[in-house]
């Protein structure tokens, strides 16, 4: 019982912070590049993870470590950069609402790799997802002519990092903490994202002036806050839950990105709205069993 009142506080949480993540990365792109926000992200979140939790690195086995470096790559380092290049050309709540395809991806993932079954439903809320998301891509390139939706193909390619990531840490690391996953995690990017900062000069921007030191900001409560502890604790809801339940806070990530987005003056359709539905509902189907 304790564990399942545990698992619906975190996602309830998760939701909120993940949905406010981006336009958390808008905010800070209007100042930095989409590479200096992901790298800056990382490297913060992973310093702070560190300084809070560098002794948990000796917990890590040999044969773990393997497992941690798949995740790091798949989970965090490639899906970050994807998230800020797409954003800066796609609206921050049609980018959240694309980010619900993880659970279908996590059952796609389970199934060709971690001997996963369908079910008829589940076939049949995966093709309502994929509908969903043509006509939400297509009628947002009507309404937006200026962005371009190709760049929703990097949301969908970071959403499969995401359900590989999901799925290693449940069938794989499930003997360590949530806090141990995260620190290494995060330990091993930080020079990789360091490395990426240096060739983007980022060291050589002043950063005395109020525009990259609010840009700056977004980013370290982004990187603390909707990365590290949020890391910390999705790592904890994978454990005493299903993969496709704690890849579900996908579920209710788009409402609040969708407010923040209206409040920043994004544009949405009543058919965007519709196609968003369309999605979660095809989520809903392939997951419902899990609920």
């Amino acid at each position: 019982m304790k564990k399942q009142y545990l698992k619906w506080v975190i996602f309830v949480g998760l939701s909120l912070v993940w949905g406010s993540s981006f336009i958390l990365m808008k905010l800070a792109m209007k100042h930095l590049t989409p590479t200096q926000v992901g790298a800056l992200r990382m490297l913060i979140a992973a310093l702070f993870l560190l300084l809070i939790g560098y002794d948990r690195l000796r917990e890590v086995s040999k044969k773990e470590w393997k497992y941690l470096v798949l995740i790091a790559i798949s989970g965090t380092f490639i899906p970050t950069f994807l998230f800020t290049f797409a954003i800066q050309h796609i609206d921050s709540g049609i980018v959240a609402i694309l980010n619900s395809f993880t659970p279908l991806n996590t059952l796609l993932i389970g199934l060709l790799f971690f001997h996963y079954r369908f079910t008829k439903k589940q076939v049949f809320g995966i093709f309502i997802g994929i509908l969903g998301t043509v006509l939400l891509v297509g009628k947002s390139a009507q309404l937006n002519p200026d962005d371009n939706y190709w760049y929703a193909l990097l949301v969908l390619a970071a959403t499969l990092g995401y359900a590989i990531n999901v799925n290693v840490i449940k069938k794989y690391l499930s003997d360590l903490d949530a806090l141990t996953i995260a620190v290494a995690n995060f330990a091993l990017v930080l020079l990789p994202a360091l490395l990426v900062l240096i060739f983007t000069g980022f060291f050589d921007m002043p950063v005395t002036g109020k525009p990259i030191l609010t840009a700056l900001g977004y980013v370290a409560v982004l990187a603390i806050v909707g990365t590290a502890l949020a890391m910390i604790y999705f790592n904890k809801m994978v454990q005493i839950a299903s993969p496709l339940f704690a890849s579900s806070v996908t579920y209710t990530i788009p409402i609040v990105a969708l407010l923040w987005g209206l409040w920043d003056g994004e544009q949405i359709s009543l058919m965007q709205i519709m196609a968003g539905a369309i999605i979660l509902l095809g989520v809903y189907i392939v997951n419902k069993k899990e609920a």
